[in-house]
């Protein structure tokens, strides 16, 4: 599949992508090992509050697969190139509203993005994504204002800085249904508002290859990790991930791998 041009420029331009039904006839599979892997969790979701499983599809045998999808594959690489690395992955069940956010300070220099699969249908008044096109671009006069009053964190102040409540700045909302696949930037600005209390959504999380003068980083980046994972688990993925993992996937887990071996050993 890939991208085409025509693709690649506007995620490049706007941050990100949508592509309907391209995992429609796999929705059921895909959503009973999602139930799957919260139950075999021993973890409820109360209808209060956001519930979150990190790692997600390193759990499940199935889901972990799906870094082996030719469709997954081929938009990676198209992105970051064919050694890209798998860098996470999250499950939830989200309640209400997400304030403004990214995910990733606007400035990070290493090129990531996330894949998104919501497990209920979404508008724009029920909790779908919401995305400031371009805001991806941490350096230009747009990218630097929007950061002023959105930062990376959920401390979003558009009260303060334009007047308007956070449902209210102007943004692209991305619409989506089950079996639809959303890619979008970890930099760019992205919300969403008025969702019930148990929207179902996992991620997958890829990132480009570390170059050798980097990798420092990345091991600061491996123990980080290490505190917000809640699997219960210490290394750099899930077991079904890497016990699954045939030549083609270990290609995209090995840097992360040797990363925890050297973070973990110093």
């Amino acid at each position: 599949m890939g991208l085409t041009e025509q693709q690649l420029r506007f995620y490049r331009t706007f941050g990100f992508l949508k592509f309907p039904g391209l995992f429609a006839p796999e929705v059921g599979a895909i959503t009973e090992a999602f139930e799957a892997v919260w139950s075999a969790s021993g973890r409820t979701h109360d209808h209060l509050k956001r519930s979150m499983l990190i790692p997600f599809i390193d759990q499940h045998e199935y889901l972990s697969g799906l870094l082996d999808d030719r469709r997954i594959d081929e938009v990676a690489s198209a992105v970051l190139g064919d050694q890209y690395n798998y860098e996470s992955s999250d499950g939830n069940y989200y309640v209400g509203d997400t304030k403004w956010h990214s995910d990733k300070d606007p400035l990070d220099p290493i090129e990531s993005f996330k894949i998104a699969f919501y497990l209920d249908p979404v508008t724009r008044d029920s909790g779908c994504l919401r995305v400031i096109p371009g805001s991806v671009h941490g350096s230009d006069t747009f990218s630097r204002a929007l950061h002023e009053a959105v930062p990376f964190t959920m401390n979003s102040r558009p009260e303060e800085f334009w007047g308007v409540s956070g449902s209210e700045v102007p943004a692209f909302a991305i619409e989506s249904i089950p079996g639809d696949m959303l890619m979008f930037n970890h930099r760019i600005k992205h919300s969403s508002w008025g969702g019930g209390d148990r929207r179902r959504m996992f991620t997958l999380n890829l990132q480009q290859r570390f170059a050798e003068v980097d990798l420092p980083r990345l091991r600061e980046e491996i123990v980080a990790f290490g505190s917000s994972r809640n699997d219960g688990s210490r290394g750099a993925y899930g077991d079904a991930m890497v016990r699954t993992a045939g030549p083609a996937r270990m290609r995209h887990l090995q840097q992360r791998l040797d990363a925890h071996t050297s973070a973990t050993r110093g």
